[in-house]
């Protein structure tokens, strides 16, 4: 269960309800689903995790709110976090369902946000968000998948890569040139249906902790000039925005995965004996144990520091998102490997929960914006 006593000045009564809820549905109905094994399992079990979400009302969360355009970013940030602990792959559905309809709810016409929203909200409509490109990743501005004017609709060509829930999606939110000379400022955003003749899903992009990743390709792909979200060119600013906010919830997943290996390392050192004594009991432990804490401690407040910021109506939390996202990304990495360390021989084995941690925990730190980036940005955002 979430500690909500360490982040308690930045939530309300509504969001500590939330974390209690959240403590038993995460262990009692995603946490007892078998691990998957393989790519294969891993698409199956995210349909049935994304029922569950729907059937237990949490879908609704990733959903921003009709009237004032934007979601509970605090109970997003619970929701990741304790999902995280049991599961990062249903973190990640969960992520998704927010990355694939928060742009239709900023720039989609009412026909769209009635088609999509209520059904990624009652976990019947699974989101992609397709931005990534073999030679787009953090410079954006380098996409090469076009959308071409033609008549009333545009004729999609390109391929994405990285795209989470590729092949399983209902639709992707995508993201493509229609002004060739434009750089960001000629990218276009649109709504794609899965079945939409000439859409391709080319195949699965294996990870060494399962998760439905992969490459789609388009080709000749018609799609109506009401499937665009915003005018053209605001693509990029859509997706922009997007990021912005939910980047914030990344660092919150970090945190429950490294919550759970912290636990996990915990419990070990505490009933692991060796030369006659809890291993808890040599100093050298303690002295992980205090920094694995105390590190978490600190990302857990700059998350909810960001998501409160946010929720209580900033437009923009670009710095602090990004120092949310920077630091509890790499302060994850060091906890699950420090857990590991701790552990010893068992921790390594890939049945053990930290070692699936830390295979899952690697692509938090690149995916929405790497480290790099976001120090980047914080550096641009107090020079500014």
């Amino acid at each position: 269960m979430i500690d909500t006593e360490q982040i308690g000045v930045f939530l309300d009564t509504p969001h500590i309800e939330l974390a209690v809820s959240l403590g038993s549905f995460a262990e009692a109905e995603i946490g007892s689903l078998p691990h998957p094994a393989d790519d294969a399992q891993a698409r199956t079990q995210a349909r049935e995790i994304l029922e569950r979400l729907g059937q237990a009302d949490l879908a609704r969360f990733a959903v921003p709110d009709e009237s004032t355009g934007s979601v509970d970013l605090r109970a997003c940030c619970l929701i990741r976090e304790s999902l995280a602990a049991v599961s990062p792959l249903a973190d990640a559905v969960f992520a998704l369902q927010c990355l694939g309809s928060h742009p239709i709810a900023l720039g989609g016409s009412d026909e769209l946000k009635e088609r999509w929203l209520p059904a990624v909200a009652s976990g019947k409509a699974m989101a992609a968000f397709a931005m990534t490109e073999p030679e787009a990743g953090s410079d954006v501005g380098s996409m090469t998948t076009t959308a071409t004017a033609d008549g009333d609709d545009y004729l999609l060509e390109g391929r994405k890569i990285f795209i989470s829930n590729a092949g399983i999606a209902d639709f992707y939110t995508l993201f493509a040139r229609t002004d060739p000379e434009g750089r960001s400022r000629g990218i276009s955003a649109f709504v794609v249906p899965a079945d939409t003749a000439g859409l391709e899903f080319v195949g699965p992009q294996i990870m060494s902790e399962p998760h439905p990743l992969g490459e789609i390709a388009f080709e000749n792909c018609r799609v109506p000039s009401s499937a665009r979200l915003g005018a053209e060119g605001e693509g990029f600013k859509i997706g922009m925005r997007t990021l912005d906010r939910l980047r914030t919830t990344v660092g919150a997943a970090a945190c429950g995965m490294a919550t759970r290996a912290f636990r996990e390392a915990m419990h070990h050192a505490q009933s692991r004996r060796q030369f006659g004594k809890a291993i808890a009991e040599f100093q050298l432990i303690q002295q992980k144990l205090a920094k694995m804490s105390t590190d978490l401690a600190a990302a857990r407040l700059l998350v909810y520091r960001a998501a409160h910021k946010a929720d209580r109506g900033a437009e923009r939390v670009t710095l602090e998102s990004a120092m949310a996202k920077a630091y509890a990304t790499e302060a994850a990495q060091k906890i699950v490997d420090d857990a590991i360390q701790i552990i010893g021989g068992r921790g390594v084995l890939a049945d053990h929960p930290v070692d699936r941690l830390y295979r899952a925990v690697r692509s938090l730190r690149i995916y929405e914006g790497t480290t790099e980036i976001q120090q980047l940005v914080i550096a641009r955002e107090l020079l500014r």
